[in-house]
């Protein structure tokens, strides 16, 4: 009996095998971008999205198959692995799904979204609740073309997204290794305060924007403890997972910050042991966003703060 599935970004199946290992979730077997598990939902950061409800569901005819769906909820979503004809007619007798692209900083959608899969002609897998509210775990933005000079704003408006907060007017960001300045930039559209760090060069554009100081310096020189008390604390900055540990520790210690949001960007083999330390600091959500690579992101909202 199937109790749980992750949905895993293309690429990313060892991750999932082994951060459900480290969790005690066996994985039963996979089925395309889903690994299907006999136990319970756990949290997986590497996973798009969690089924967390997952049934069988004989499949007698297609429109059989759609009034069982129709029978649960409104809304569901197709995850196509096999049998992609019978499937797409499946899902041609179901309410249609219309997602729009965001229009950041849109609020997601709320209502309820389901997931489901053909595991053979005659039997389908569906899950009426599951972690993501987006089809297939992957939040579509509108995007912005001309004015920042990367696409790594992406990253940042899905990771705000998924937290559901994010910096406005009157307050300070932070944004640690700021360079090129896409961070900075999507940041300053917000109406706050922007302080962006980093030795390199920032994009003219982004330099000159009202609401932006630069400071020409290195993150990882800076002392915590000699800087003014900041809402938000951003870093995309490439190092290795156990140095930006160190550096959040370092700004968590001094009360220097009451919300980040950081990438930890791995090289070559991922290094579970400190995303697992990242996770277990109190409030922290960690996880791997549509618009991520190689990396996780770690937010924590509301840390203590020493003025």
């Amino acid at each position: 009996m199937i109790r749980s599935a992750y949905l895993t970004h293309e690429g990313f199946h060892p991750e999932v095998e082994e951060e459900l290992r480290r969790k005690g979730v066996a994985i039963s077997r996979w089925h395309g971008p889903l690994a299907l598990s006999e136990q319970p939902p756990v949290d997986c950061a590497w996973a798009l999205d969690v089924w967390t409800d997952p049934r069988e569901i004989a499949v007698p005819s297609i429109k059989g198959a759609a009034s069982a769906l129709r029978a649960i909820q409104r809304n569901w979503s197709l995850e196509p692995v096999l049998h992609h004809r019978r499937a797409a007619l499946i899902a041609g007798n179901l309410p249609p799904l219309k997602p729009k692209a965001l229009s950041f900083p849109e609020v997601p959608p709320a209502g309820h979204l389901g997931g489901w899969t053909l595991l053979a002609p005659d039997l389908m897998l569906a899950s009426p609740t599951k972690t993501s509210p987006f089809v297939n775990g992957a939040i579509r933005f509108a995007e912005d073309r001309e004015g920042p000079p990367s696409r790594a704003y992406l990253k940042l408006w899905e990771a705000l997204t998924r937290i559901g907060r994010w910096p406005g007017p009157g307050e300070t960001s932070l944004d640690l290794g700021a360079a090129p300045g896409g961070w900075t930039w999507a940041l300053a559209q917000l109406g706050g305060q922007v302080i962006a760090v980093d030795k390199a060069q920032m994009d003219p554009a982004v330099a000159a924007l009202p609401n932006v100081a630069i400071r020409t310096e290195s993150a990882f020189g800076m002392a915590p403890e000699q800087q003014p008390v900041v809402d938000w604390l951003f870093s995309d900055i490439i190092c290795y997972p156990a140095r930006l540990l160190g550096l959040v520790e370092r700004w968590m210690a001094a009360g220097r910050a009451r919300n980040y949001v950081c990438t930890l960007k791995f090289q070559g083999e991922t290094d579970h042991d400190t995303a697992e330390k990242f996770a277990a600091i109190p409030g922290a959500k960690v996880f791997h966003g549509a618009h991520n690579k190689h990396e996780l992101m770690f937010c924590l909202l509301d840390a203590p703060v020493r003025d």
